[in-house]
């Protein structure tokens, strides 16, 4: 479930982010994106960049003080070894059996050899590389398009089809079937706020530039996304 909102930001920083305004652009080689649903979208855009501003960073610079970034790289990989069911499913969904299986070496080797999954050494000591999937992309594997653009609060850049995806991959986390309701769901939430904690303590200094390369940063993050997604399903097409 990669990521939240900072991760967007950083990814359209990073790649240059163009600039240019929500369902419009004279920017050369930018795309023009349909976004009905701009007026939320502009206020969910808004609501999560003051609660990383208010609270989230905050919280991670504490939390970079407490733990070196050593032992915060480690828990990060804890998080993304229990993440292996959708991966898993959704490669097997798209009839990828090869990297359905090399996720569940992974987790098995991760999980033993690594601690717990503190260390990744599947990759470097047997070359089983990570293959991430999500729901959204098996969607558009069998040609689902992304439908109108989509912020949600908290999670950040999305579309109605990845939105959708989100909730079919959360719905595959073994404690939503098997615990109560009233201990899956704190539980749950508890996981995906020290996992959005831990990654943006590891991201600090590069959110600080953001906002300097573009000039419309809404539209700098929804150009960030789709075209990231649209590149995804292209390198899955085969």
């Amino acid at each position: 479930m990669k990521k939240l909102l900072i991760a967007m930001l950083i990814l359209s920083a990073l790649g240059g982010g163009v600039a240019f305004a929500a369902g419009a652009t004279d920017q050369p080689g930018s795309e023009t994106y349909a976004d009905p649903l701009a007026p939320f979208n502009e206020k969910m855009f808004w609501f999560n960049l003051k609660l990383d501003k208010w609270i989230l960073r905050p919280v991670a610079t504490g939390y970079a003080d407490v733990l070196p970034e050593d032992v915060r790289r480690h828990i990060g990989d804890f998080w993304d070894n229990v993440g292996v069911i959708p991966r898993f499913a959704n490669n097997l969904f798209q009839l990828k059996l090869d990297r359905a299986g090399t996720e569940v070496g992974r987790f098995l080797i991760n999980s033993t050899l690594g601690g717990v999954g503190f260390f990744d050494v599947a990759d470097p000591w047997f070359g089983l590389k990570e293959h991430d999937q999500d729901f959204g992309l098996t969607l558009g594997h069998y040609g689902v398009a992304m439908g109108p653009y989509l912020v949600l609060p908290f999670f950040g850049p999305s579309s109605i089809r990845d939105a959708f995806g989100r909730v079919v991959d959360g719905s595959m986390n073994p404690m939503s079937y098997t615990l109560p309701w009233y201990v899956s769901f704190p539980a749950q939430a508890g996981a995906t706020v020290a996992s959005a904690v831990n990654y943006r303590s590891l991201n600090l200094q590069l959110f600080e530039d953001v906002d300097r390369y573009a000039v419309d940063l809404y539209g700098a993050v929804q150009d960030g996304y789709i075209q990231r997604r649209k590149k995804r399903e292209a390198e899955d097409t085969f």
